[in-house]
């Protein structure tokens, strides 16, 4: 047995005082896992990950507490580097970030309970994730008009600066508290009391008032097995999120040169002129290829016409290869680039009898390929841009060798 598993049960400080910052403990046991230092305490404040609420971090005495795991009844600190052969340690924890998890925490009770006073929707499950965090609703839709209701609620219940009570009842006086879901375990259960709005079974980190979550706000929803899941932030998050969405707008604005609240509408407009732009960029693409393609072939009527084309696209060679096939009896093999791929054309006119698909194993022997086509026109496309020049020289060989035709 183990110095670890010979420890008695840590004592969850965080239980009694969410916001304690620093403590002061015993180390009753030490060993290495993954690499990393391990200590048992015989009180901690630190919070181990669990019901979808991520651990604190923070130091013991100058070391680094880098993730805080719940095994057994014992709470385990792994440290970044080993910690000095004392019996006694100084905690600290990594304080905004637990309170960001408080603000998050508590704003997702809220919140879960807003959502099954206005649509019946329980919650399936909970994520506290780094930048946002989600809840899993169990309905199908919402319509933007009852999404809004429900947003206003929890934020009617953070502005009324509830206070946020925490304490234990034994499986008997579970029923004298209205529950919002059953719990998981049996025993004594931790309840959350967001006072006389919500009632959860929980045993995260919250906020003492609802006042301190600040701004709740959904971000946007998303299907996920038959249900519907909410993107949410809380407190300082939902103000960051708020500046980073007013930087966005503003710049867009600038860059449009219309007010903010014209953006969507100037963009829309934008978007329907560019798409007429491409549409008769595209129809001038393809007639500059015919012109182009019997320049090409006053000097090759009948051989095979090939090229490199840096600054083509590879629409452009394509609608080069098909008229340089279509105007006279000839092969085409023509290539682009595009990002850091190239893109490779091979065309033969009808009259050849010519199945240029045969070439694809050929190039597929010396580099990556995706792609195919019909017996008179192939479209590859490879990731390996600096073989585009040897591509082009083996499907040459390859024509040359079946047609004759240099």
């Amino acid at each position: 047995m183990t110095e670890i598993q010979r420890a008695q049960a840590t004592e969850r400080l965080y239980f009694q005082d969410a916001y304690l910052q620093e403590f002061s403990a015993r180390v009753t046991g030490r060993e290495s896992r993954e690499g990393n230092p391990v200590v048992v305490l015989d009180r901690t404040a630190f919070y181990p990950e669990s019901g979808g609420q991520p651990h604190d971090l923070g130091w013991l005495d100058a070391v680094r507490v880098i993730r805080v795991e719940e095994e057994n009844g014992l709470i385990l600190h792994f440290l970044e580097k080993e910690l000095s052969a004392v019996d006694q340690v100084r905690g600290r924890i990594d304080w905004p970030r637990r309170f960001d998890h408080m603000q998050q925490h508590t704003g997702q009770h809220i919140l879960s309970q807003a959502f099954y006073e206005v649509v019946k929707g329980e919650t399936l499950s909970f994520h506290l994730g780094q930048e946002e965090s989600t809840v899993e609703i169990g309905i199908p839709a919402i319509k933007d008009e009852t999404l809004q209701r429900v947003e206003e609620l929890a934020n009617r219940i953070v502005f009324s600066d509830l206070e946020v009570k925490t304490y234990f009842l034994s499986e008997m006086e579970l029923t004298t508290v209205p529950l919002r879901k059953p719990p998981k375990k049996s025993g004594p259960v931790r309840v959350v009391e967001v006072s006389g709005f919500d009632y959860s079974a929980c045993g995260g980190t919250h906020c003492r008032r609802t006042g301190e979550v600040g701004l709740i706000k959904i971000l946007k929803q998303e299907k996920i097995r038959g249900n519907l899941r909410f993107s949410f932030v809380c407190g300082f998050r939902a103000l960051r999120e708020f500046e980073n969405r007013r930087r966005f707008l503003q710049s867009a604005s600038v860059v449009l040169s219309a007010e903010e609240s014209e953006v969507a509408a100037c963009v829309e407009k934008n978007l329907a002129e560019l798409k007429n732009l491409k549409k008769r960029q595209k129809k001038l693409e393809e007639k500059l290829s015919f012109f182009e393609a019997r320049e090409m072939l006053a000097g090759n009527p009948g051989g095979i016409i090939s090229g490199l084309y840096p600054d083509k696209s590879p629409e452009e060679i394509k609608f080069l290869a098909l008229n340089l096939v279509h105007q006279a009896e000839v092969l085409a093999v023509l290539a682009a680039y595009r990002n850091e791929n190239f893109h490779l054309v091979v065309a033969a006119s009808d009259s050849l009898k010519v199945d240029v698909r045969g070439v694809i194993p050929v190039l597929q022997a010396e580099m990556q390929f995706k792609g195919g086509g019909s017996p008179t026109l192939v479209e590859l496309v490879s990731p390996e841009k600096d073989k585009a020049g040897r591509a082009i020289e083996l499907a040459l060989e390859f024509f040359k060798t079946r047609t004759g035709r240099v």
